[in-house]
């Protein structure tokens, strides 16, 4: 419980703060939103990606809103039943309004009691989280069919672009591929920006948030995967090399990762949806810039960072994303309507080394599904092959993101 009084100052100062927040370049995302739906707009995403930002962003093309940041220390003690409280202030302080927007709301047990209550008397949210498992569960028991999810990630290549006024070339992408696109690391360059915010997801979004007791084996399984970028793991290896339980305190550790956003896990596709759990998968992290800051080996390795920034772009549009592993290996398939529609493969430099690596498991794949056309992924290579009758497309990495986001 929290008095009304004490609540209204917090409403009040946030409130005033709005007036000096930097809003920094439009995100891309805002061009998704609509407010006159009658639904609850979850903006979902990992911490210091720019929520709250693109939150404000929204703020100001609204003519009236409530608005309150449950991050807010002086909201420790707030409760469910303090949503009626927070209800009287609004309109008390700031007139009617249809539009809430509610920034971690998943700190409060409940909230989607209220936001379920209130779209039935048809108001509009906006709403923030940073962990998908605690905001999927509450909307799929409270809120379903009454909601719209957008996932918000670091920048794009083209919103670093517009930050840093640079126009889209080799030197500005390789800046990109090395820095990634978390918007306070970008303005500043400080690596401590990075490691800090690695350490926060660890400690408020994981240990303290699944009462774990040893922060440290989890910090060092987290560097692990996310500074092995591409390469295939399993639960089983996971228990043995670092020592857990047993495999499900593995799974457990991987989905408490996935659920704050500090990375990701790529199935080997298979037709069979059993054996897509069993098989080994692959592991990508939310930003190249967050795995350099925080290891030494990532840094050098510029084939899997340029791999790990073309899942990311992958990753903002499709949810079905598998790797291909037949005779060779092929890094992407698309899955969209229950087919494969795209194959990709990436490579920071093809030469007659490398050749019949990178073209073996892209045409193995192309041939499989039977696309018409493979795309190798370059750092700033551009050509064109037809191999057995298969058109291969060979572009570069920038070229591609700049094409996908017009």
């Amino acid at each position: 419980m929290i008095l009304k009084e004490s609540l209204r100052e917090v409403v009040k100062s946030q409130r005033a703060d709005l007036e000096s927040f930097d809003y920094g370049i439009e995100r891309e995302e805002l061009r998704e939103i609509k407010t006159d739906m009658p639904y609850a707009l979850i903006l979902s995403g990992i911490r210091r990606c720019g929520k709250s930002t693109l939150l404000h962003q929204l703020l100001k093309k609204l003519p009236n809103f409530y608005y309150l940041n449950f991050e807010d220390t002086r909201l420790d003690g707030f409760q469910v039943e303090d949503f009626e409280k927070l209800d009287e202030i609004f309109k008390e302080d700031y007139g009617k309004s249809e539009y809430y927007l509610l920034d971690e709301i998943q700190n409060i047990g409940k909230w989607e009691l209220f936001v379920r209550s209130r779209l039935d008397r048809q108001k509009k949210f906006v709403i923030t989280g940073s962990n998908a498992s605690l905001l999927s569960k509450e909307l799929g028991t409270r809120l379903t069919g009454r909601h719209i999810s957008i996932e918000l990630f670091p920048f794009s290549f083209t919103e670093s672009l517009s930050m840093s006024k640079r126009k889209a070339n080799p030197a500005s992408f390789s800046q990109y591929l090395t820095h990634g696109g978390f918007p306070e690391y970008l303005k500043y360059e400080k690596q401590e920006i990075l490691r800090e915010l690695l350490m926060d997801i660890i400690q408020r979004d994981i240990v303290v948030r699944h009462k774990l007791r040893d922060s440290k084996i989890v910090k060092t399984i987290a560097l692990y995967l996310i500074t092995n970028i591409g390469k295939e793991f399993s639960y089983n290896s996971l228990k043995k090399m670092f020592n857990l339980g047993s495999v499900n305190t593995a799974i457990a550790f991987v989905s408490y990762f996935e659920d704050s956003y500090l990375l990701f896990t790529v199935p080997k596709f298979d037709h069979s949806f059993k054996k897509q759990l069993i098989n080994a998968k692959k592991v990508y992290s939310i930003d190249n810039g967050l795995s350099t800051s925080n290891s030494v080996s990532f840094s050098s390795d510029f084939g899997r960072m340029l791999e790990n920034s073309v899942f990311l772009h992958l990753r903002r549009k499709y949810k079905e994303i598998f790797y291909f592993k037949g005779k060779g290996e092929c890094d992407f398939l698309i899955k969209e309507q229950n087919k494969i529609k795209t194959a990709i493969q990436v490579s920071y430099e093809l030469n007659e080394e490398n050749n019949q690596r990178e073209f073996g498991g892209l045409l193995e794949a192309v041939k499989k599904f039977n696309l018409s056309e493979g795309l190798i992924l370059t750092f700033d290579q551009e050509d064109k092959f037809i191999i057995d009758g298969k058109h291969i497309i060979a572009k570069p990495v920038w070229k591609w993101m700049i094409e996908r986001n017009i």
